[in-house]
């Protein structure tokens, strides 16, 4: 029972969780190893998982400290010698537009966050901000604060590619 319940929470959440972590670390090959260490650890804590009020927030959550921990530790280790380039793959099939994804990528870590779960996993305010361990009204500053960058960019970019009349 404990399998189909969990392969079932698997299906309907991995792409939703995956957006929601791209959208917070920008990088498709990172967000997908950081969702499938959360879901390992949903899998393995699944009887707490299956009873959060939000499970799919606790995923996210989960790979967004991933995230930090592997930052932490990776800092500490001696980086290679001159020589080693690292190949960063084009993202593709993310189902998000790569300017808008560029455009999150240049935001603060706790906006891209915030936009995660408020955007991408459609949670509201007081949800966010427990699932990220802040205020809500500071989810709420954050939200405008991301909205007001991204507005400001796509807006300029849109008239940039929109001719001027009569021309």
């Amino acid at each position: 029972m404990k399998e189909l319940e969990f392969a079932e929470f698997y299906r309907s959440s991995r792409d939703m969780c995956l957006r929601a972590v791209l959208a917070g670390v920008g990088e498709r090959q990172l967000a997908e190893d950081l969702v499938a260490e959360a879901f390992t650890r949903a899998w393995v804590a699944w009887p707490k998982v299956a009873r959060h009020p939000a499970p799919r927030a606790w995923v996210v959550r989960t790979a967004l400290n991933t995230r930090i921990s592997w930052w932490r530790r990776r800092r500490r280790e001696v980086a290679l010698a001159d020589g080693h380039d690292v190949v960063v793959p084009p993202v593709t099939d993310s189902g998000l537009d790569p300017a808008l994804l560029a455009l999150l990528r240049g935001l603060p870590r706790r906006q891209r966050e915030v936009i995660a779960f408020r955007v991408f996993l459609d949670l509201d305010t007081e949800a966010t901000a427990k699932a990220l361990g802040i205020a809500p009204g500071t989810v709420t500053a954050h939200l405008a604060r991301a909205v007001a960058t991204l507005r400001g960019h796509l807006v300029i970019a849109d008239a940039k590619d929109t001719p001027e009349a009569g021309t």
